[in-house]
């Protein structure tokens, strides 16, 4: 589970202080995949950030009671002095996983060749990208955090290969994914939230959410 209790996040833009969220409460059960429309610029990352602890709330609490994986596409995971195995072994040895296990999947899944034992800051943004969502995938999670803002690798056969390995962790796990088009949520979740102006919204069902963002949409 993921629990947010008055949470609440701003930033101060130069001219205005932005509000992400406003004294938000809501849960995240296992079982109960939860897509959360919002439209650009209101903070859809900065939220998906907020649930893997990359970043703190300006006030409130949030409670994580299970495995909540980074998120999905995320840059920041790997240290860019170090080559691909050597990240692969400790990124194993941080979730307590066997590091010849997620060398050889890594290995495995990005065909890096010999650039997987050279330093990651000498790849391309592409082959970062590679690496990073192999790493995901290597690892289970209870709760897959999903942004589809994240940076993604154009190798269309790498797409293929992982995206069938997420498609199986996935029908296993408890999905979040952020969107500002509807269509997006439709085939990972049932119930979703609406977050507009720092107040997020919960809805049972998709459609209910769909409605209200329509709505505000005309406004």
């Amino acid at each position: 589970m993921i629990e947010f209790e008055n949470v609440s996040k701003s930033f101060w833009t130069g001219k205005r202080r932005k509000v992400i969220l406003d004294r938000a409460s809501f849960r995240v059960e296992l079982g109960n995949s939860l897509g959360i429309l919002a439209p650009n610029g209101t903070g859809k990352t900065t939220l998906i950030n907020m649930m893997a602890g990359l970043e703190k709330p300006d006030e409130g609490r949030i409670r994580r009671t299970c495995r909540v994986s980074f998120p999905l596409g995320f840059m920041g995971g790997v240290v860019p002095k170090h080559t691909g195995r050597e990240n692969a072994r400790y990124i194993a040895r941080l979730y307590s996983l066997d590091p010849d296990y997620v060398e050889a999947f890594c290995r495995h899944l990005c065909r890096l060749d010999e650039y997987f034992d050279m330093p990651v800051g000498t790849y391309s943004s592409g082959m970062r990208a590679r690496l990073n969502f192999a790493l995901l995938l290597a690892l289970e999670f209870d709760i897959y955090l999903i942004d589809e803002g994240m940076p993604s690798t154009t190798d269309v056969e790498f797409n293929r290969r992982a995206g069938r390995f997420l498609r199986q962790r996935l029908e296993r796990a408890t999905v979040v994914i952020v969107s500002h088009q509807p269509k997006t949520l439709e085939k990972f979740c049932r119930s979703a939230a609406v977050l507009r102006n720092g107040r997020l919204t919960m809805f049972p069902s998709l459609e209910e959410a769909k409605r209200l963002y329509d709505y505000q949409g005309q406004d």
